[in-house]
């Protein structure tokens, strides 16, 4: 069932002081306003060489024929639904994230030129699924991701808590669904990762740099099985039922691995 986010003057208040949603607090005065930030608004964060900018998704901006990333590679217009949750959450990513954004817009122009509109390649799909529902996660302890990719649940989110809230853990949300999602309070969330696996003083903010170049360039993102789920829910403080350890064994976002899955190698930091 497609998720229709609840309107702004009934959005519950206490979301916006819980992960995720929390992490945005530099764009607080959008969130918890009464009214709808203008597209103005939007355009005067951008920094002043930024190449992009947001405009109104108007019925005449849709006749230039041009396909949503084609305009955003070629004129740098981000085409943005006022008074839409979605396209508000897609308008802070790239406020914070515009080195990822620009790599992803990268990559899908090049197959919507190569394939046209109305075909979707393997690395479209992957890149779709990050865009809406991504985040960069680093991991310090290889045994982290043992129990990741074996999709052990309990033991990674009960038995090593812990570790969620101690720095061996680090995570950037990306997705701008997932922040929509986050406003309905208790909805389970899980995201798709890209993992980190580093050591020394490599942080969240360098995994996020490497990222993007890596798709920039083509690297990474090539398939949608690329991305690891990613139960965020439970994460301690992440959902209210999450502090207890009956939560860890029955949450319906708790899926078991497949059969044959495989995920790939992280990608690996000094």
């Amino acid at each position: 069932m497609r998720y229709v986010a609840p309107a702004r003057e009934v959005v519950d208040p206490a979301v916006f002081a819980l992960e995720p949603l929390r992490d945005w607090h530099a764009f607080g005065d959008w969130l918890h306003a009464s009214d709808w930030p203008s597209i103005e608004a939007l355009n005067a964060r951008w920094p002043h060489d930024a190449g992009e900018r947001f405009v109104a998704q108007t019925r005449e901006l849709l006749d230039d024929g041009l396909h949503y990333e084609e305009r955003i590679a070629g004129r740098g217009l981000i085409a943005t639904r006022e008074q839409n949750w979605h396209d508000l959450f897609n308008a802070m990513i790239w406020l914070r994230y515009p080195a990822l954004k620009r790599a992803l817009n990268r990559q899908q122009a090049a197959d919507v030129a190569r394939l046209g509109s109305r075909e979707r390649s393997r690395p479209q799909c992957a890149q779709t699924h990050f865009d809406e529902a991504g985040l960069i996660v680093v991991l310090r302890d290889p045994e982290l991701l043992a129990l990741w990719d074996a999709h052990q649940w309990y033991e990674l989110f009960w038995r090593q808590r812990g570790k969620w809230l101690d720095g061996s853990i680090a995570l950037a949300v990306f997705g701008h669904a997932l922040l929509e999602h986050a406003l309905t309070p208790g909805k389970l969330l899980v995201g798709k990762a890209l993992v980190v696996l580093a050591g020394g003083e490599a942080g969240i903010e360098d995994a996020v740099r490497r990222c993007a170049d890596e798709i920039a360039a083509g690297h990474l993102l090539r398939d949608p099985q690329e991305l690891r789920p990613l139960p965020l829910s439970g994460i301690s403080g992440w959902h209210a039922e999450s502090a207890g350890e009956a939560f860890h064994l029955s949450a319906a976002c708790y899926q078991p691995l497949r059969e044959g899955r495989c995920y790939p190698e992280p990608l690996r930091m000094p």
